[in-house]
């Protein structure tokens, strides 16, 4: 396990930021900065909801979207229409969508830690029909640097 310098987190051998206050991990014990340099946010600091539980926001970022444009190829599209003959979860079709929501997720996820951001606040997805068998998939949030709230000591 690694434990970050600025909040004391353990994380993951593997991790390269802390989950917890979004530090450099193995960084010099310099300013402690909360924002990440390169990479993408870590999931742990991305939530649906506008405000993240023991963090406060220190800086608002704006808006951050990863968009993703995919069509179906015609193998996909004959081997699911098979499926339907038979009912039930069409599995080719699932996870086509899956996969494509997972990578305009990862898309915005960078798209914040460009812009200097820690965490992502209010995620949403969208997803429009552009023409017959093409659909595009928007994820989007407000990015944000965050700081972990200093528990009182009553």
């Amino acid at each position: 396990m690694k434990r970050c310098s600025n909040c004391n987190f353990e994380n993951m051998e593997t991790a390269n930021f802390c989950a917890s206050c979004g530090h450099k991990l193995g960084a010099d014990s310099g300013p402690r900065t909360h924002t990440r340099m390169s990479g993408a946010v870590s999931h742990a600091m991305v939530t649906t909801t506008f405000e993240l539980t023991g963090f406060e926001v220190i800086r608002n970022l704006g808006l951050v979207r990863g968009i993703v444009v995919r069509s179906r190829s015609i193998v996909g599209t004959v081997g699911a229409s098979l499926q339907t003959l038979v009912g039930g979860d069409i599995s080719l079709f699932s996870e086509l969508c899956e996969n494509t929501r997972s990578d305009a997720f990862e898309r915005m996820l960078t798209h914040a830690a460009e812009l200097g951001a820690n965490a992502v606040l209010g995620v949403r997805y969208d997803a429009t029909e552009i023409m017959n068998g093409v659909t595009e998939v928007l994820a989007y949030g407000t990015a944000v640097v965050v700081k972990s709230i200093e528990p009182k000591n009553d």
